[in-house]
């Protein structure tokens, strides 16, 4: 039974990702930088992503996403990571030891607040299997998190071992589902459906031509804009409006991965524009919100060897004067990301009552009188 089930859920995943409309799909275009291949982080190199999503009943509405941000073993070749807090009330595992050496050496996972125990002693079982890694003894998991209590019945902690190891063995290249899948099944963003959301950016050649991708689990509030135009407030659904039902708490998990050759000085300063793209978007990082950029350079001469003989490591990065496009890409590719899983997420019945979806018509419209559509 517990095999069928989890084939159900990527059976409808594909069929998502086939059905789903996006913002560039209606015309709307942010920022003025192009797109990679797929608007996704899949469009650099090595990265991969996968769902499980957990849904039973009205109660159960949760799920995992895992992003491995390079080929080969993570832990034996590590690579240059940051990690930025916009406002620290969540419970992001691993933070002290990616600040202190300035790498990463496990898939990222992406789930509900008290499921970050699970997956962490999940990571450590799939570290621990791959046959390089027998003499491992530490292995620091990263786990990020949103509160999904609204729609989910969180405490049920109905997220187990293998929905993690499922989402990290089934993670792959190419178009990445988005709205209510994986660890976005149960969130709620701006008062509407929130979700899993992707984009990505390309530089210019005159800039090196490198890709910066962004995915975020969106579960967070404000005053919801779309390209400068004040969609929260003419649809009367925005922070302050009516604080009982839309109190600007959540969180939001953003992450960042570029094949530029940047190490974690630079990373940090990367992750700290990916607030700049929320900020667009109308997200404040409220006092009970969890916002935590994780950056990452997966370029194949910056990987840190778990062991080496040689004493030195030397290494070819991007002077400072040449990251500002890194900047801009990731300012839009954050906010579109954000974007995208808004108007990728369908109204959902949860736990607690209904999160009604982005009204799609209504917000067309609404662009189209600002001149934002052609």
């Amino acid at each position: 039974m517990k095999q069928t089930y989890l084939f159900l859920i990527f059976v409808s995943m594909s069929l998502n990702i086939s059905a789903q409309k996006r913002l560039r799909d209606y015309g709307v275009k942010i920022g003025v930088m192009k797109t990679g291949a797929l608007n996704a982080i899949t469009d650099v190199k090595g990265v991969k992503v996968g769902h499980t999503t957990i849904q039973q009943g009205d109660s159960i509405n949760t799920g995992v996403t895992a992003i491995i941000p390079a080929e080969g073993n993570l832990f034996q070749s590590k690579v240059p990571a940051a990690i930025y807090i916009g406002n620290g009330f969540g419970k992001l595992m691993g933070i002290s030891q990616v600040k202190e050496l300035g790498n990463l050496e496990t898939p990222i996972v992406l789930t509900n607040t008290l499921s970050i125990a699970t997956a962490a002693d999940a990571i450590i079982d799939y570290s621990v299997s791959q046959k390089e890694n027998q003499n491992l003894r530490s292995v620091n998991a990263i786990v990020g998190e949103t509160n999904d209590s609204y729609l989910n019945d969180i405490v049920g902690r109905h997220v187990k071992k293998q929905h993690i190891l499922t989402a990290i063995e089934n993670a792959k290249n190419g178009v990445v589902a988005e709205g209510n899948v994986g660890a976005g099944t149960g969130t709620v963003c701006f008062g509407f459906k929130g979700g899993i959301g992707t984009a990505s950016r390309v530089l210019p050649k005159a800039s090196g031509g490198y890709t910066v991708g962004v995915l975020v689990q969106t579960n967070f509030g404000g005053v919801l804009q779309i390209d400068g135009v004040p969609v929260g407030v003419a649809l009367n659904q925005y922070f302050l409006n009516n604080q009982l039902n839309d109190p600007a708490d959540g969180s939001c998990m953003i992450v960042v991965i570029t094949d530029a050759p940047v190490t974690a000085r630079n990373l940090e300063r990367i992750a700290k524009r990916a607030m700049m793209g929320l900020a667009k978007t109308g997200g404040i990082a409220s006092n009970g919100s969890g916002d935590y950029v994780i950056a990452i350079s997966n370029a194949e001469g910056l990987r840190v060897p778990h062991e080496s003989k040689e004493k030195l490591q030397t290494v070819q990065e991007l002077r400072n004067d040449e990251v500002s496009p890194l900047f801009l890409a990731t300012i839009e590719a954050t906010e579109e990301a954000i974007l995208n899983s808004l108007f990728a997420a369908k109204t959902l019945k949860g736990k607690n009552g209904t999160i009604q979806s982005l009204p799609i018509d209504q917000t067309i419209k609404l662009l189209k009188e600002y001149k934002k559509i052609n």
